[in-house]
């Protein structure tokens, strides 16, 4: 049996197929496109665009600096 994938991965891989289908009218390219999203995703390979989806991703999730605000309101309210 073939490498099985997760249900989120499922419905990701159903949405871009109608993605491309609607996308590009051509059968053929429809079909590569198509090809390479499956080794995209089972060959591991990353793509310029997912490279960029990841480091984007990445600056998002850096947690954002206290400001002296409420370092000082903290120690007002632990000191009264």
């Amino acid at each position: 049996m073939e490498n099985k994938l997760s249900n989120s991965s499922r419905k990701f891989v159903r949405s871009e197929k109608a993605r491309i289908r609607h996308q590009f009218f051509d059968v053929k390219k429809q079909k590569e496109m198509i090809d390479n999203l499956y080794k995209s995703l089972l060959g591991g390979e990353k793509t310029e665009l997912q490279k960029t989806e990841i480091k984007a991703k990445a600056v998002e999730k850096k947690p954002a600096k206290k400001s002296a605000k409420t370092v000082k309101s903290k120690k007002a309210k632990t000191k009264a």
